[in-house]
C-alpha cells in the first residue's frame, strides 16, 4: 500500500492530474465545434500544463531554498524537463497565430511567478488578482488555444463558451481558497478573505446558475453536450463547495476537485464513442 501511496502523490505532485484535466478540457472545446482530432494541440495543453504548474510551484520555494532536492523532486524536475522537451515539440507544430496564443498565455505564466519590477511582488501575490490569471490562462489554453489552430472564427459561441469556461475555472479555484483560507498569505486578498467562506460559496453556486443560463444563448447547432451533463457537473461542483472547508485533506481539492473536467470528459466519451 505504501508504494501505490507514493506514486499517486507524485502523480499529485507532478502535476500529472492537472494536466490531464487540461487534455480532458481542450477534448471538450473539439467537440463542442466539431473539430477533427488534433493531438498535436491536446499534447501542447497536456505538457505545457505539467511544465507550468511545476514551475508556479517549485520555483519560488527553490530561489528561496526552501526545499531539498529529494528523490520525488528529482523525478518532477526530470519529468518537468521532458515535458519541457514535449511541449515545445508540439509547439513548432501548431499554426503561427496559435503559437502566439501559447507565448502570451506563458508570458502570463512568467508574470504570476516571477517579480520583474525591483522590490516587487509577482502577479500572484497581487492583492485579488490570483484567481482572475489563472481562469484567464485556461481559458486561453483550453478554449482559444484549440478553437484558433482549427481557425474557428469568433463568433458569439465562442464568446459564450470561454465565458462558461471562465466561470467553471473560477468557482473551482473558490474550492482551492477556502480550503487554503487559513494558509494563504492574507495580503493575498483571496475572495473568501475579502467576503467570507459563506458568501464565497453564495457567489458560486450564482456563477454556476449563470454557466447553465448561459447555455441557452448559442446559435449555432453544435451537438453540444446534452444540457443533463452540464447540470451534473454544475451540480457535482455546487456539492464540492458545499462541503469544503478548511479542515479538508490536500486530495479534496488535489485530485477530486481537478478530476471534475475528467469525468466530464469521460461522461462524454461514455455516451458518444
Amino acid at each position: 500500500m505504501v508504494i501505490w501511496k507514493k506514486i499517486f502523490d507524485f502523480y499529485i505532485k507532478s502535476s500529472l492530474h492537472v494536466a490531464l484535466s487540461a487534455f480532458a478540457l481542450v477534448s471538450m472545446t473539439m467537440y463542442f465545434f466539431n473539430i477533427s482530432e488534433n493531438f498535436e494541440v491536446k499534447a501542447f495543453a497536456f505538457f505545457g500544463t505539467i511544465v507550468g504548474y511545476n514551475f508556479v510551484k517549485y520555483d519560488a520555494l527553490a530561489r528561496l531554498n526552501k526545499i531539498t532536492i529529494k528523490k520525488e523532486l528529482r523525478l518532477i524536475i526530470l519529468l518537468s524537463i521532458f515535458s519541457g522537451l514535449a511541449s515545445f515539440y508540439y509547439f513548432l507544430k501548431l499554426q503561427f497565430i496559435t503559437q502566439s496564443v501559447g507565448v502570451f498565455v506563458f508570458v502570463l505564466l512568467l508574470l504570476y511567478t516571477l517579480p520583474f519590477f525591483p522590490n516587487k511582488r509577482n502577479a500572484r501575490n497581487w492583492k485579488g488578482i490570483k484567481i482572475y490569471i489563472v481562469s484567464l490562462c485556461w481559458v486561453g489554453v483550453t478554449v482559444i488555444l484549440p478553437l484558433i489552430n482549427a481557425k474557428v472564427g469568433f463568433t458569439s459561441d465562442v464568446l459564450l463558451l470561454s465565458i462558461q469556461r471562465f466561470i467553471l475555472i473560477f468557482v473551482l479555484v473558490l474550492i482551492f481558497e477556502i480550503i487554503d483560507i487559513n494558509t494563504d498569505d492574507p495580503h493575498l486578498q483571496t475572495v473568501p478573505q475579502q467576503i467570507g467562506v459563506e458568501k464565497t460559496k453564495l457567489l458560486g453556486y450564482g456563477l454556476l446558475i449563470v454557466l447553465l443560463l448561459l447555455e441557452f444563448l448559442y446559435e449555432a447547432n453544435h451537438d453540444y453536450t446534452p444540457l443533463l451533463f452540464k447540470i451534473i457537473v454544475s451540480g457535482s461542483i455546487a456539492l464540492f463547495l458545499y462541503f469544503a472547508n478548511e479542515n479538508r485533506s490536500r486530495y479534496y481539492t488535489s485530485f477530486w476537485v481537478e478530476a471534475i473536467p475528467v469525468f466530464w470528459w469521460l461522461m462524454l466519451v461514455f455516451v458518444y464513442d
